[in-house]
């Protein structure tokens, strides 16, 4: 189970941090990573974070604004969104995978499991 939260409504060049807490005892070895749909759009990946954080990857359109983190002790994976845009605005997703390697940060959203119920991030201009 997955519960973001975090969203809200933010003005050009704010900054948001998404948090997206995890149910159960063996978070450590999940694969995390945060996605997002906008209306009419397909999900598209944003950021991803192996169990062991030592492996991440960005979006083009979000690498140096973006940063994810993650605190296994808390069960919880985070995305600080700095210098927002009009076109970050979308529902932002959570989702899980179980990984069975340290570095496994998986980009495509049909390698996740587990998803949340999704936060509303509004960027007006």
């Amino acid at each position: 189970h997955l519960e973001e939260s975090g969203g809200g409504l933010v003005q050009t060049g704010d900054s948001l941090r998404l948090s997206c807490a995890a149910f159960g005892d063996t978070f450590s070895t999940y694969s995390m990573g945060w996605f997002r749909q906008a209306p009419g759009k397909e999900r598209e990946f944003v950021a991803t974070i192996s169990w062991g954080a030592n492996v991440q990857y960005y979006a083009e359109s979000v690498k140096g604004r973006f940063t994810i983190s993650r605190d296994n002790a808390k069960n919880a994976v985070y995305l600080q969104m700095n210098s927002l845009k009009p076109e970050d605005t979308a529902s932002y997703y959570c989702a899980a995978v179980l990984s069975d390697s340290y570095y496994n940060a998986p980009t495509g959203p049909y390698e996740y499991t587990y998803w949340g119920q999704g936060t509303q991030v509004t960027v007006s201009s």
